[in-house]
């Protein structure tokens, strides 16, 4: 009587791959669990799937984002010539005239590659779109499994190079943070509504790129003595207590990004005036 552990020889041949080919234990459910796990991956491709749908009609639209003194975070820093002029703001006409669509298009490579390759966004997706697998004791559809070694998800490993792109990106939102404490007129001491989202946006911004693996390791790694590198080692501890709420930081940063864009996109499209505090 056959167990479903044999060696593989001894086993007679079945079809399908992955957990379902010879030598693996014959399961004919699919799965155990008896809560609903499918909420967590389907929730995580909703969630997602908003805002890939936001941001490519944000991007394209090419429009309302630029009300003085606040610039979207899609759009800085504004490398094309056709931007809108902003005072004192993130512009850089490094591509000429013939760049005809909109600018939001070339600077938005750099964080999309950061997060597309993040380890927690590769876990997210290839859970919620793929199945892959769909969640933990649940067996997923492919016959073959071949991780990241082929083309294209082998190229998950510029994941560091991007870090560093999403550290400059970082910088400029900073920048524009700082020229949020001005008014429609340019003139500083002043803080509005605008400025607070500014705030939270880039301070969970920097949160979610410094607590990336990839600055953990940069920090910490290939060290054989912390006690010979005082400083790095108090560094890591900080990264490594951030790294634990990774996902948190991903998902609450993917949040304010595209709430600071939508509220500079309200403002300049008149929907409403900036509150001004002081």
């Amino acid at each position: 009587m056959a167990t479903g552990t044999e060696p593989p020889g001894t086993q007679p041949h079945t079809l399908g791959g992955g957990v379902r080919s010879p030598g693996r234990a014959r399961i004919a459910a699919r799965h155990l669990r008896t809560d609903r796990w499918w909420l967590a991956p389907a929730g995580t491709a909703a969630g997602l799937l908003a805002f890939v749908v936001y941001s490519t009609w944000r991007a394209f639209a090419n429009a309302h984002y630029y009300a003085a003194p606040y610039v979207s975070p899609f759009y800085s820093p504004c490398l094309a010539q056709n931007c809108r002029t902003m005072r004192a703001g993130p512009n850089a006409d490094l591509f000429g005239s013939w760049w005809a669509i909109s600018p939001a298009i070339i600077i938005l490579i750099f964080p999309l590659g950061f997060r597309l390759t993040c380890y927690y966004y590769r876990k997210a997706y290839y859970r919620g779109f793929w199945a892959s697998p769909p969640a933990c004791a649940v067996a997923e559809p492919h016959r073959t499994y071949t991780g990241e070694t082929r083309f294209p998800l082998i190229l998950q490993n510029v994941h560091r190079y991007f870090f560093y792109a999403a550290i400059l990106v970082a910088g400029v939102l900073t920048y524009d943070t700082v020229l949020a404490f001005r008014d429609q007129h340019y003139r500083w001491g002043h803080m509005g509504l605008g400025t607070v989202v500014f705030l939270v946006n880039i301070v969970l911004i920097w949160a979610y790129t410094v607590s990336c693996h990839s600055c953990r390791h940069i920090v910490g790694g290939q060290l054989k003595h912390f006690s010979k590198h005082p400083v790095r080692y108090r560094l890591w501890q900080f990264v490594s207590r951030l790294n634990a709420r990774h996902m948190q930081l991903a998902w609450a940063s993917l949040f304010s990004v595209a709430l600071a864009d939508f509220y500079v996109y309200l403002v300049a499209s008149g929907v409403f005036d900036d509150p001004r505090f002081f």
